[in-house]
């Protein structure tokens, strides 16, 4: 990068106040581009400029809504990636009062999907004008079906593919095919002139039966206090997608000091996060215990416990029925929760102590948890799984 470019890139870093400074090291001119940049960056990050916008303060969205935001949006779009834009939107949300403007319809139209700003909206949805409630509905829905696209075709194929991995079944499946072993018991049928081995017989893995005295049951435990927006926007979107599949049974039950059934709503998983009422308090033993009552099976059983463990009930109790419901067969797995990009927030004693009773207790991102369902079915160590997992991040 030739010096008059790093130089016009520390002149938008630094905003117009540096231009006089960089304008005694020879010709730094902004193109066209960079300057169109330049007035989009200084709206929300220089509150002194000319260009900024007029509705700082505490009237925000007291009046008609401004068309120079949604201008600002398209300029911002069309000028740098994606990834930026979320933290450009992120910045505005923060630092020019937009919380009441983003209910205003037209400005939500234009707002680029992104999880932080759904996560905000889920919390001020109370707050949300009956004229805005249906393009927040369509904004939170963008987030969805792209969470969903990420998720949905990696999460079935962990599921149908669940085979037991100890005996073998006479019923051909191309997703249960024993490759190792079909190999090795077939490499005296080696054809030279072929330059291959021709089997004479395959071998298979006896699938994961999906009859109702063997179907895996489900429960999400989801913590609804106000830390979760983001955990509880990937949780109803993994909710939706397992209780549509009728080789599972699937709860979704929300707490915070109070439990709320919501299993009836995973049809739609937009409906299922509007069911949620961020902000409360949290009692977790409390949840647990409700939720013991759907565990029939518990060597069929997998329980998520997806909370930023910050306690208000009874700590020994929560740490107490834990260890019971491990102890009685079931698959206890502790989903801390995520927040600002993906980084984990949760209270490190409690995860401490609940890692101590042999349940995995940590971050995973939405990316792992294909593999995390696909070991859970399939009977493996997801004590390793959580320290391969923690091990990729350091």
């Amino acid at each position: 990068m030739e010096a008059r470019d790093r130089i016009r890139r520390w002149r938008l870093i630094l905003g117009s106040e540096s231009q006089s400074r960089f304008g005694q090291m020879g010709d730094t001119g902004l193109t066209r581009e960079q300057d169109m940049m330049d007035r989009a960056l200084a709206a929300i990050y220089n509150r002194t400029e000319s260009g900024g916008f007029s509705y700082a303060g505490s009237g925000a969205g007291q009046g008609p809504s401004n068309p120079q935001i949604t201008r600002w949006l398209g300029d911002v779009r069309s000028l740098f990636g994606q990834d930026l834009v979320t933290v450009i939107q992120s910045d505005a949300v923060n630092r020019c009062g937009l919380k009441q403007l983003l209910f205003e319809p037209e400005l939500l139209d234009h707002l680029e999907p992104d999880v932080n700003l759904a996560a905000t909206l889920m919390v001020l949805k109370e707050q949300i004008p009956k004229r805005s409630k249906e393009s927040v509905r369509r904004f939170i829905r963008k987030i969805v079906e792209e969470i969903n696209r990420l998720l949905e075709q990696d999460i079935r194929r962990a599921v149908t593919a669940s085979v037991n991995k100890r005996r073998h079944s006479p019923i051909p499946s191309a997703a249960a095919l024993d490759y190792k072993t079909t190999i090795a018991r077939n490499l005296k049928n080696y054809d030279p002139a072929l330059g291959t081995i021709v089997p004479e017989h395959y071998y298979f893995f006896d699938r994961t039966s999906t009859t109702a005295a063997n179907k895996w049951t489900v429960i999400l435990d989801i913590d609804q206090s106000g830390s979760m927006g983001q955990s509880v926007i990937y949780s109803s979107v993994m909710s939706c997608i397992l209780a549509s599949m009728a080789s599972l049974r699937t709860r979704v039950v929300a707490f915070d000091t109070n439990i709320v059934d919501l299993t009836e709503k995973c049809e739609d998983p937009v409906e299922l996060l509007f069911g949620f009422q961020l902000g409360g308090g949290t009692n977790i033993e409390q949840s647990v215990a409700y939720c013991e009552r759907y565990v029939e099976n518990p060597a069929k059983t997998l329980f998520f416990l997806i909370s930023d463990l910050e306690e208000g009930g009874n700590r020994a109790g929560l740490l107490r029925r834990l260890e019971e419901m491990k102890g009685s067969g079931v698959t206890v797995v502790c989903l801390l929760a995520l927040a600002d990009g993906g980084k984990p927030y949760y209270d490190g004693q409690m995860a401490q102590r609940i890692a101590g009773l042999g349940i995995p207790c940590f971050a995973c991102n939405p990316q792992m948890l294909p593999r995390l369902l696909e070991r859970a079915f399939s009977g493996q160590d997801l004590g390793a799984f959580a320290k391969e997992f923690e091990k990729r991040k350091m």
